[in-house]
């Protein structure tokens, strides 16, 4: 295929997807909806899954890791999203803040004399013993620090608190300083880094398919710590009212500049004020994502980049030019983290509010991969088209569905088992789709929809 050719099919298939989009918000024909509000919110979520899909296509596209342990780095970004956009709980810190962490601190230090005591330690009964009785000694003062503090904290008006807040420090006006969700977002993308930093260190060394499992576990045991620490923030009984950097709705509604500027638009205030709002995200949203994606090209494009795809094409080779594979598959994976992370602090920001328990790995790590397949693995283009294409699809099987189940099951008795049936079909279709485009693409493009060039 040559330049030229690919340029022409690259640039049809993202008006095809454009179009998708635009048709959503412009006609209410067939399954669509005909509502910009509806277009929007599928754009803002289609955007931040770009940005997963970007960062799971840095580590497999670029160094081949398979990584599925992806809504770990996604909960982890949320977390930051709270910790520093939140405010903090009024006598949170003083009655067992600091000594929660001074527990912490107390855990990390058994962790690291252990690793200390046993590499300058010869091997034997000694250095075992040595071990064991650090980790015996170091967990029981651990707790003793940390579970007394934990119940002070967690006991400070449980109904709406119950953990250390954050730090936003507007007072009763914190909503006002938005711009302290946009700080998060980078603090998420470190966060999810130094995560991946620990994990890259003990799970890098692994085959792919226990490297998988081993993300995967990991994934799942962040989840669990976020649901059950409420300290941390609140556990299962969730994070609300979390700052955005755009106006509230409210606000706007009550704005008369605003309530003329849209009646000029033909719009009522309400409908005028949820897009304008949307379209706010909008623009942050695509803002980040640009800058991530001239960051990801110009790292393809760099020597590091061709280092890092002849390492994933042959390692064996790589090795012996002298290249350190392991240190950079560590690089890789923190990067791609990162980006994971910065999109989970960006999803909390637009949801309002985190909420461990929507933290499902097989489901969306699921999404996240088809995204990355789909689109072109090692291609940037591609991975974000396949955020835009996937997300879009994840969206509308569901109308596409309870359509079908209303043609096939036109003139019969709506008792009738198979119209019963039917009509339960749309909510179960998804998945389903998901399978069977992914399918279609590895048999007739196996390289996906925009191949690594």
């Amino acid at each position: 295929m040559t330049d030229t050719t690919t340029v022409l099919r690259n640039t049809f298939l993202v008006l095809v997807v454009a179009l998708l989009y635009i048709l959503e918000g412009s006609t209410d024909f067939w399954i669509f909806s005909g509502s910009w509000n509806s277009t929007l919110t599928m754009l803002n979520f289609a955007l931040i899954s770009a940005i997963m899909a970007l960062g799971v296509n840095l580590q497999w596209g670029f160094a081949g890791l398979f990584n599925v342990g992806v809504m770990g780095f996604v909960a982890l970004g949320g977390l930051a999203a709270v910790l520093v956009a939140m405010p903090p709980t009024e006598g949170a810190m003083a009655a067992g803040g600091w000594q929660i962490m001074l527990g912490l601190l107390m855990g990390a230090a058994t962790l690291v004399l252990t690793v200390l005591v046993r590499a300058r330690m010869p091997e034997g009964w000694a250095r075992a013993g040595a071990t064991i009785a650090i980790l015996v000694i170091g967990f029981f003062l651990f707790r003793s620090i940390f579970d007394p503090a934990v119940g002070r904290v967690e006991a400070i008006n449980p109904a709406s608190t119950g953990h250390i807040g954050g730090l936003n420090f507007g007072g009763e006006n914190y909503r006002a300083w938005g711009w302290m969700t946009v700080i998060a977002w980078p603090v998420g993308g470190l966060l999810a880094a130094g995560a991946a930093w620990v994990i890259g260190k003990t799970a890098l060394g692994l085959r792919s398919d226990y490297l998988a499992i081993a993300t995967l576990g990991i994934s799942e045991i962040i989840i669990a710590v976020m649901k059950n620490e409420d300290w941390l923030a609140r556990g299962v009984k969730n994070v609300t009212g979390v700052p955005r950097p755009v106006p509230y709705e409210i606000d706007l509604q009550n704005d008369p500049s605003f309530v003329e500027s849209a009646a000029g638009w033909g719009l009522d205030p309400v409908t005028a004020s949820t897009i304008w709002v949307k379209i706010g995200y909008s623009l942050f949203f695509a803002a980040f994502l640009i800058v991530l994606l001239i960051l990801a090209q110009l790292a393809l494009k760099s020597p590091w980049g061709r280092m890092m795809r002849a390492i994933r094409d042959n390692e064996t080779a790589a090795r012996a030019m002298g290249k350190n594979v392991t240190a950079r598959h560590l690089q890789i994976f923190i990067l791609g983290s990162a980006l994971c992370g910065i999109a989970g602090a960006m999803l909390v920001t637009l949801d309002g509010q985190l909420t461990p328990t929507s933290y499902q790995p097989l489901r969306f790590t699921f999404l996240i991969w088809v995204m990355v397949i789909v689109g072109g693995s090692g291609n940037n283009f591609g991975a974000v088209l396949g955020g835009f294409l996937i997300w879009w699809l994840w969206v509308m099987v569901e109308p596409l569905g309870l359509w079908v189940a209303e043609v096939t099951t036109a003139g019969l008795d709506p008792q009738n088992w198979f119209a019963i049936r039917m009509a339960e079909f749309g909510a179960h279709m998804r998945l389903l789709t998901m399978g069977v485009v992914m399918l279609l693409v590895l048999r007739f493009s196996p390289r996906g929809l925009m191949p690594e060039k």
